[in-house]
């Protein structure tokens, strides 16, 4: 989704929003630094396989997936990282790991960690290592309708 259909998207709803420039970057914790944004307001959308389905857990940069408990939380047998060549085809218009958390556009199940939904804002990728766009979390939570659930830790 390049930028201009994000900020379309969230122009029609209404949504007010900032968007950030920054240097290349591609590790989100790079990025909470270059946008002195604290990594537990940067949303990373993390692409996961669970049962052979891809859904979209979206978490703050400073944490990791605990993938024992987000198994457990959603009762599967099998769960694992999506493969970049599974998923970069699904969103065409957005550069490889930096898709915006809008996984309901793609008719993706969004889940989210219980410790974004403490922020009162947050920032994410707008489609490409470039650009960010932050957000109130609460409007970002009625644009997609995440399930929440506790399935991160903090690495920092």
């Amino acid at each position: 989704m390049p930028v201009k259909i994000l900020k379309d998207y969230l122009d029609t709803h209404g949504i007010r929003y900032l968007n950030i420039i920054h240097s290349k970057a591609y590790t989100m914790q790079k990025i909470a630094a270059l946008s002195h944004i604290s990594g537990k307001e940067i949303a990373k959308a993390v692409m996961v396989m669970v049962d052979g389905k891809m859904i979209m857990a979206v978490l703050p940069a400073s944490t990791r997936i605990n993938f024992s408990a987000l198994k457990n939380l959603l009762d599967v047998h099998e769960i694992r990282l999506a493969h970049e060549d599974e998923f970069k085809d699904v969103f065409p218009n957005c550069e490889v790991g930096a898709m915006p958390p809008f996984g309901n556009l793609w008719n993706i199940p969004v889940y989210v960690a219980e410790s974004l939904t403490r922020q009162e804002q947050i920032a994410f990728n707008a489609g490409n290592h470039l650009e960010l766009i932050q957000l109130d979390y609460k409007d970002f939570e009625k644009l997609v309708q995440p399930k929440v659930l506790r399935y991160s830790y903090q690495t920092v």
